[in-house]
């Protein structure tokens, strides 16, 4: 093609995933709220179920990205640990928050996860969830949460910090930091976050612990993890596990052998994550919807 002009005699050769040409797909807009208690202005990405746009009172599941640094965009992903579209094709309002500690806001606004690693982000995703079902877009009784690594992190803690969520998704999270740090194939990321090792400031490393706070707990939760994960310990979901059990919560912990932090040995298993994931949500969130087949 010599000149623009000749575009209109353009042949199309490919049509790749001619699929998603035939079927409505989810619509998204970006979501803003305040945090009053400093002002800051947060955002995230707000996906439609199809055919639902600007609709109130959805089920509304919150997945937050992990990092804690890659923000959640306004971009099509189709995998198992980015399925925020596919969530919404199954009938979900989908909240994906970029939180305190998100890259693309500036160093400060980065900055500000480190010294409170799981409670600053956790109040900038509540006051998002209230935001929803304030202004009619979220139904306050279908109310759901879940992530994976870092995102698994802040499931964990919010859950010992609200019981509003009828269903809890725990992927690759941890629950205590100073076993976290002693577990975790980087040695610094812990400390980072924290500010300093856990003999500077080990009041830190409680504080910020859902371990000593899982007495709170009322949520039913579904756990996973890569059995030779080597970023986040699977030991840190097997005491996830235990102590709801032990509590009397209705707890799920789903480990996939041989596999690590990605899930990448076995193509199956991404399928199998999100299928199970979403079964959960079915059960104790949102029973209107169609739950996924195999």
């Amino acid at each position: 093609m010599d000149n623009i002009d000749q575009i209109q005699s353009a042949q199309i050769l490919t049509s790749e995933n001619k699929l998603f040409t035939q079927r409505d797909l989810p619509r998204v807009k970006v979501y803003q709220w305040k945090n009053n208690e400093d002002q800051r202005t947060i955002e995230g990405i707000l996906h439609y179920p199809p055919g639902k746009f600007q609709s109130k009172n959805l089920p509304l599941v919150v997945l937050i990205h992990g990092g804690p640094g890659p923000a959640s965009t306004n971009s099509f992903t189709a995998d198992w640990y980015t399925w925020a579209p596919f969530a919404a094709s199954e009938g979900w309002l989908v909240l994906e928050p970029n939180y305190r500690g998100s890259f693309g806001y500036g160093d400060q606004f980065h900055n500000e996860v480190f010294l409170q690693p799981l409670s600053r982000p956790g109040r900038d995703i509540l006051l998002g969830v209230d935001q929803l079902v304030t202004d009619g877009i979220a139904d306050p009784n279908r109310l759901a949460i879940g992530g994976y690594s870092y995102g698994g992190f802040l499931t964990n803690w919010l859950i010992t910090q609200t019981t509003r969520f009828n269903a809890a998704l725990s992927g690759a999270g941890a629950v205590e930091y100073v076993s976290a740090w002693g577990t975790v194939d980087t040695s610094t990321f812990i400390p980072s976050l924290f500010g300093g090792y856990p003999w500077d400031v080990p009041q830190n490393y409680q504080n910020e612990s859902p371990i000593y706070h899982l007495s709170q707990v009322r949520t039913p939760t579904h756990i996973i993890t890569g059995e030779k994960d080597v970023q986040v310990d699977s030991s840190q979901s097997f005491i996830l596990e235990r102590g709801l059990h032990y509590l009397g919560i209705p707890v799920q912990l789903l480990v996939f052998p041989n596999e690590g932090h990605e899930l990448n040995k076995n193509p199956w298993y991404g399928k199998i994550k999100v299928r199970e994931e979403l079964k959960w949500l079915h059960k104790y969130a949102n029973r209107s919807l169609t739950i996924m087949k195999d």
